[in-house]
């Protein structure tokens, strides 16, 4: 892959994650951890450290899963071929029904983000390291739109770049900067925290709105050239 390409592709991996991180779902999730870091607010360090715990353990999940669903599948000769050859007509489709979902025309079933912020109350005595744990309750936790983005993008896009760790990696540290920069808010000036959680809050709709517009139109242009072959 040309050096261009690769800084397309990281920055599309890192902008999902950041994307996925300030969703409805996720979002709830996050102010969860970001409640519980809000703890330490008295110990700066802490609070920062358990931030970029919390980090590590979305990171982590999101790598090891992609890791073993692409590499998974490009281990596969038959499938890999088969996927090289068609992986752009696929690719149309796909995108045009993330680019629904995130603008709501398609409505998934409620996934299970709501057990996942239970968990908090269960680690509170771990210290820093329940950021750790707490990163990798809440990445397990897909809601609809995050399941959609994450298997239904970012999947596809790491098998298409032949990607197993690179782009799973970038993305789980994107949708976890959201909380690394409230736990550096808390660390050195809490009383901004709640102005910049409001500012998300509408920022996520406007961006989930351009972006699934990008998807369907970019999986309208690689159904019209792969599978139609018009342009």
């Amino acid at each position: 892959m040309l050096t261009g390409e690769l800084f397309i592709v990281m920055g599309t991996a890192a902008w999902l994650g950041i994307l996925t991180s300030i969703s409805p779902c996720p979002l709830a999730t996050n102010i969860a951890a970001v409640s519980f870091i809000a703890r330490r607010i008295e110990r700066p360090r802490a609070a920062l450290a358990t931030g970029l715990l919390y980090a590590v353990g979305r990171s982590a999940v999101y790598v090891a899963l992609g890791a073993l669903l692409v590499a998974s599948v490009l281990a596969a000769p038959s499938v890999s071929h088969w996927l090289q050859k068609y992986m752009n007509k696929l690719l149309g489709p796909v995108l045009i029904l993330v680019g629904m979902v995130l603008l709501g025309l398609i409505a998934l079933p409620a996934g299970g983000g709501g057990w996942g912020a239970r968990i908090s109350q269960r680690v509170q005595n771990w210290g820093i390291w329940s950021g750790l744990a707490l990163g990798v309750v809440f990445a397990l936790s897909f809601c609809p739109a995050s399941a959609a983005i994450f298997f239904g993008s970012l999947v596809p896009l790491s098998i298409k770049a032949e990607s197993s760790l690179l782009l799973p990696g970038i993305y789980g540290v994107g949708t976890a900067l959201p909380v690394i920069a409230f736990a550096v808010l808390i660390a050195f000036g809490a009383q901004v925290v709640g102005r910049a959680f409001n500012r998300i809050t509408a920022f996520e709709l406007w961006a989930r709105r351009i972006t699934g517009v990008l998807f369907i139109i970019i999986g309208v242009y690689f159904s019209l050239r792969f599978i139609f072959h018009i342009l």
